[in-house]
C-alpha cells in the first residue's frame, strides 16, 4: 500500500509503503540507510522476509531522498520524519503493537528522536546494522544518546561492519545492560552482505534478520516472558 506522510511544520510530504500480511501481529516502522532509499533492495527484501513471519512494516523516505538528493537532511528534519512515521503506522496499524527503527542511518536517526521525546505507542527499537562511528574512525560518541532511551533496543551487527566495531558494540551494550540485545550476524558486513567462502547466501541471512526481529518482538509482548 502507498502512501503520503504528511511531515508538518512547512516541511511537506514523503513517501511511504506499508506491507501487512494477513497473520500480522505487530508493525515496525523501517526507516532506510542514508544511501538508499526505501526501494532499494535491501529494504524490500527485509520487508518480505519479515512479513513471512507476521511482522508489518512501514517504510518511508526521508526528505532529502524524496526529492532526489544525496546530501541527508539536518537531524532534525530527520528526526521530525521519524515522529510523522510512527504517527502515521499509529493511524494505519492501530490494532497492533509498534516497534520502530531501521537501516544504519534511519535506526541512528530513529533512536535520536525516540533519546528526545519517547515515540508515542512504540515499545522497542530495532536497529539494522547501528552505525556507530565512521569507517577507519573507531569510536563511541554516536552511541550516547541511547543512555537517555529507557525502551528496549535489539542491535543486529555483522562481524565485517566497518562502521561498528564490534568490541565497542560490545561495550556500548554493556553500559546499555538489560535494555540492549545485541544479535551478531557472522560474517556478514554493514550492508549484511556475506562472502561466498562463508558458506551463506543473502538469504540465509536475511532469515536470519528476521526470524531474530520477530522473536525478539515476541519477547516484549505482555504474557511472552
Amino acid at each position: 500500500m502507498n502512501l503520503d506522510i504528511d511531515l508538518g511544520n512547512s516541511l511537506g510530504k514523503v513517501s511511504g509503503i506499508l506491507r501487512r500480511p494477513p497473520d500480522a501481529w505487530v508493525g515496525l516502522v523501517l526507516a532506510h540507510g542514508a544511501g538508499a532509499g526505501m526501494r532499494h533492495r535491501f529494504m524490500e527484501a527485509i520487508s518480505e522476509v519479515l512479513a513471512r513471519h507476521g511482522v508489518a512494516t512501514l517504510r518511508y523516505q526521508f526528505p532529502y531522498l524524496e526529492a532526489g538528493g544525496r546530501r541527508p537532511d539536518p537531524p532534525g528534519v530527520l528526526q521530525a520524519t521519524v515522529r510523522a512515521a510512527a504517527a502515521e503506522a499509529r493511524r494505519l496499524m492501530v490494532d497492533l503493537p509498534l516497534v520502530a527503527g531501521g537501516k544504519s542511518l534511519g535506526g541512528r536517526m530513529t533512536s535520536n528522536a525516540m533519546a528526545r521525546q519517547p515515540l508515542e505507542g512504540v515499545s522497542g527499537l530495532v536497529f539494522l546494522g547501528f552505525p556507530l562511528h565512521p569507517s577507519k574512525q573507531p569510536g563511541v560518541a554516536r552511541s550516547d544518546h541511547l543512555a537517555e532511551i529507557e525502551h528496549p533496543m535489539l542491535f543486529l551487527q555483522g562481524t565485517r561492519d566497518t562502521l561498528a566495531e564490534l568490541e565497542l558494540m560490545r561495550t556500548v551494550c554493556r553500559r546499555l545492560g538489560t535494555k540492549a540485545t545485541l544479535h551478531v550476524v557472522e560474517g556478514a558486513d554493514h550492508s549484511f552482505e556475506v562472502l561466498k567462502r562463508s558458506g551463506r547466501t543473502g538469504t540465509d541471512v536475511l532469515e536470519e534478520l528476521a526470524r531474530t526481529t520477530a522473536g525478539w518482538c515476541r519477547a516484549l509482548q505482555p504474557g511472552s516472558m
